[in-house]
């Protein structure tokens, strides 16, 4: 059945590229545009324009000549484990600053598991652009 889907798109022209890594990238490495090739192929859900790719981070180890998988890829890390952060609380009215350590690696946006340094309490926040943390309910 998968079969006769794929070559009903390739006979109706809706053939899609496919990017995948030309060399195995380990996590933490920041994609440059001279590590991906794209190559033609169906792959939902992975990224089809290179475009999209460059610039970010692998979250996983991806591999040469595999499709890279959406969740696999996000923005560059800002804020590493163990570093000390900033803190920022705001809700109806009250808002409280402090320092905190982050106990996880996280990029713009990414929520994160940190530790306020002074009640030694566990949070969960959002890593800003400025590289400090503001934190949810």
């Amino acid at each position: 059945m998968r079969w006769i889907f794929i070559l009903m798109l390739m006979a109706t022209g809706a053939y899609a590229d496919t990017v995948m890594p030309t060399r195995t990238l380990r996590p933490g490495t920041l994609i440059t545009a001279s590590d991906l090739t794209v190559r033609d192929g169906v792959h939902p859900g992975m990224f089809d324009r290179v475009s999209d790719v460059v610039g970010q981070e692998a979250r996983m180890a991806l591999y040469a000549g595999r499709p890279i998988p959406f969740d696999a890829i996000g923005a560059p890390a800002i804020v590493n484990r163990n570093q000390i952060v900033p803190l920022f609380f705001d809700a109806g009215g009250l808002s409280i600053t402090t320092d905190g350590r982050a106990l996880e690696r996280g990029g713009v946006g990414d929520r994160v598991r940190v530790m306020n340094l002074s009640s030694r309490a566990t949070l969960f926040g959002f890593v800003q652009e400025d590289g400090s943390i503001k934190v949810t309910r």
